[in-house]
C-alpha cells in the first residue's frame, strides 16, 4: 500500500462515519476491482438497474457490469423520441437500483451534485428504491464551498466538452458563471441527510476516477 493509498483509506474512515450519521451507508474499496465485487454483492440478481451519466461508472467497469445478463438493465439512452424518453423515464424512477457518481463529497459526509437537465439529481433524491454512489477519493473535499468550486472549475469544463456543450468553460477551462443555452450547471443539490435509512450507499474507491 502506497502512502497515498494509506492516506485515502484513513480519510475514507472519517467520511464513512459521517455518512452514517446522515443516514447513508458508506464503503471503502482500495481498487475498482474491489468496487465491482462489492456492487455484485449489493445488487441482487435480476434486479432492475439503471444509471445517471457518469464517467466514473465507465472507467471503473461498473457500467459494463450492470449491463450484463445478471440484471435487468434500463438503458436511459434507448429512447428515440421525446415521448419514448418520457415513458422510459417512468421506468427509470421506479428501478430497484440507480447507480451514479457524485461531483464532490465533503469530509463531513455531504453529497454535492450539479446537473444540467436534472434527471440524475432527481433520481438521487427520489424514485429508485436504492441508490449506489460510486466515487474515487479525488472527489472528497473539505467543505461544501470547496465542493462547489471543484464542480465548477474541475468537473464541469471537461464534462461540458464530453457532452459537446458550447459553454465558455470549454474554451477557458474555468467557470464563467454562464447563462449559456448549453449550460450544464443548472441544478445544484446538496444531500445532507437521507430520510430513508439504507436507501443511499456510497462506495469510495482509493483511486482517482471521473471528473
Amino acid at each position: 500500500m502506497s502512502y497515498k493509498t494509506q492516506s485515502y483509506a484513513n480519510t475514507a474512515v472519517s467520511v464513512i462515519k459521517n455518512l452514517e450519521k446522515r443516514n447513508m451507508s458508506g464503503y471503502y474499496c482500495e481498487t475498482a476491482k474491489e468496487a465491482r465485487e462489492l456492487v455484485k454483492q449489493l445488487i441482487p440478481a435480476q434486479a432492475t438497474v439503471t444509471n445517471g451519466g457518469s464517467e466514473t461508472l465507465e472507467e471503473t467497469g461498473i457500467m459494463e457490469l450492470i449491463q450484463s445478463p445478471d440484471y435487468q438493465f434500463i438503458d436511459r439512452k434507448a429512447a428515440k423520441t421525446p415521448e419514448e424518453s418520457r415513458m422510459l423515464y417512468g421506468k427509470i424512477v421506479t428501478a430497484d437500483y440507480f447507480l451514479t457518481s457524485a461531483n464532490a463529497i465533503t469530509l463531513d459526509g455531504e453529497l454535492i451534485n450539479v446537473d444540467g437537465n436534472g434527471n440524475r439529481v432527481a433520481c438521487l433524491i427520489q424514485g429508485p428504491s436504492h441508490v449506489l454512489v460510486i466515487a474515487g477519493m479525488n472527489k472528497v473535499v473539505p467543505t461544501q464551498e470547496d465542493g462547489i468550486r471543484r464542480v465548477r472549475n474541475i468537473a464541469a469544463p471537461p464534462n461540458a466538452i464530453r457532452v459537446g456543450a458550447q459553454t465558455p468553460c470549454t474554451k477557458t477551462g474555468l467557470c464563467n458563471d454562464c447563462q449559456s443555452p448549453d449550460c450544464i450547471c443548472c441544478h445544484t443539490v446538496i444531500t445532507r441527510h437521507s430520510r430513508h435509512k439504507g436507501r443511499i450507499s456510497v462506495i469510495l474507491i482509493g483511486e482517482e476516477y471521473g471528473f
